[in-house]
């Protein structure tokens, strides 16, 4: 177990050199980490989505606290670490693929999942990519899920405009000395104004619409809460098939992504 740790680290460490800014840690996450960011997740939170595993730290802390390999879905884009993943979780959902376009895929059998983990670095993203990240993951999840992100730096990773905008809300659940370097973890989820925006919204809205993206906070008049939407549909990358004001579809040309 120990030559397997140390040969993980010096894998990530290399992939560290290739690219840091997508890698953007010179260290796999401990385990003091990995313990904090799966602390609220069990047997019974259901399928859980894994963000960036890298070399497995927090895979690792899911299945011991339960969660099944079946149940587990590891979307990684680097392609070293998404075949050793393969090779040691076979029976988890293995992909390789940008993050951004979680969205585009079925996953579970089209069961909704209790969480997702993101070992991502947020913080070195544009923010139309981090949007693309948390809508496909709050798309896939039930509509008490939660997203658990950690970061290096002082506060959450995700702007507090950016939250509103999307209708949710972070809290910090705690920090960890033990980790290369110190880490916190925030768990994210849907604010409960946006819950009750949706439910408000719902009956005018298209039902391709209802399940996609979050609604966000800007409520004050019906008709500018959908035009915004469909704006933040537009703002995607990938193709994605939408209404238009006179009630055609438009398709959009995919965009080029880069991410873990």
């Amino acid at each position: 177990m120990k030559q397997q740790r140390m040969a993980e680290a010096l894998g990530f460490f290399r992939a560290w050199l290739r690219n840091p800014l997508r890698v953007a840690a010179i260290a796999p996450s401990g385990r003091a980490l990995a313990s904090l960011i799966t602390s609220e997740i069990s047997r019974d939170t259901g399928p859980v989505i894994e963000l960036g595993p890298g070399t497995g730290a927090f895979t690792r802390a899911l299945i011991a606290r339960g969660v099944s390999q079946e149940d587990l879905a590891l979307i990684e884009f680097g392609s070293e670490f998404a075949a050793a993943l393969h090779v040691r979780y076979p029976r988890a959902h293995t992909l390789r693929m940008d993050a951004a376009r979680l969205r585009t895929i079925d996953l579970f059998d089209g069961r909704p999942a209790g969480a997702v983990v993101s070992g991502l670095p947020l913080l070195s993203m544009p923010p139309r990519k981090v949007i693309a990240i948390l809508t496909g993951a709050f798309r896939k999840m039930r509509p008490d899920g939660a997203l658990y992100q950690f970061t290096y730096g002082p506060r959450c990773p995700v702007p507090l405009r950016l939250l509103d905008h999307l209708g949710l809300e972070a809290e910090r659940i705690g920090g960890t000395l033990a980790n290369l370097p110190p880490a916190a973890v925030y768990r994210i989820s849907r604010s409960a104004h946006e819950t009750h925006l949706r439910s408000a919204c719902e009956p005018f809205c298209p039902t391709s619409l209802r399940t996609s993206l979050p609604i966000p906070r800007d409520g004050s008049r019906m008709y500018s809460v959908l035009d915004e939407y469909r704006r933040s549909l537009a703002t995607l990358s990938g193709p994605f098939l939408y209404p238009s004001r006179a009630g055609a579809s438009q398709k959009r040309a995919p965009a080029q992504s880069h991410c873990s």
